[in-house]
């Protein structure tokens, strides 16, 4: 898939504030300070399209971008960030899990892993609410251009493992970097590939 545009759309604070859209929805969501703003921003050509934060937990709206005018990017606030009110985060998840239950135009969800970590409880926690609601998902594992090939993919390994205690099969898998552009042409091949009804 070739970028021809990526606009921004529109932000909503919840599911009830979500455009009415035809098109179907790519969500990427992952932990705090997993360069989610990054890579969106190399997927779609883009330096400034997502804002990059140094602050983990900068994106507190579902934000909405039109690539292509085929299909909408959507942008999720990322899980477990430290600084929010206590209040406040457990608002911001309970208008996460609407949209990601509830939102008929969701096609498909990436979530990003840290490559460099092994298996973090919060991403799997995450991961098996995603199995128990029945939501489509990918995972993404981010930054492979600061760790060796061998301890990335045993870093991807040691988490498919660990999703064996609550899911059956493996969900596709992505490893890419921000820096130097690795998966982008196979994230977005998949995109196109859901959009044609090929996967």
């Amino acid at each position: 898939m070739k970028i021809t545009t990526a606009t921004f759309h529109t932000s909503a604070a919840g599911l009830q504030d979500c455009p009415p859209s035809e098109l179907p929805e790519f969500a990427f969501i992952g932990r705090s300070n997993v360069g989610k703003s990054s890579l969106l921003n190399m997927l779609c050509n883009q330096k400034g399209l997502a804002k990059v934060s140094q602050k983990p937990g900068h994106t507190r709206l579902i934000n909405f971008f039109v690539v292509n005018k085929e299909w909408a990017l959507v942008d999720l606030p990322g899980y477990g960030y430290a600084k929010a009110a206590k209040a406040e985060r457990y608002r911001f998840n309970d208008f996460v899990a609407d949209y990601l239950e509830s939102r008929e135009e969701l096609s498909h969800v990436f979530v990003l892993i840290d490559s460099r970590h092994s298996p973090m409880k919060n991403d799997l926690d995450f991961v098996s609410w995603l199995v128990e609601v029945g939501v489509p998902f990918s995972l993404v594992f981010t930054k492979s251009d600061k760790l060796k090939k061998g301890k990335i993919e045993k870093n991807r390994q040691a988490f498919l493992d660990a999703m064996k205690e609550f899911s059956e099969g493996d969900p596709p898998t992505f490893i890419t970097s921000a820096a130097n552009n690795d998966g982008r042409l196979d994230v977005l091949r998949f995109i196109g590939e859901k959009i044609r009804g090929g996967i």
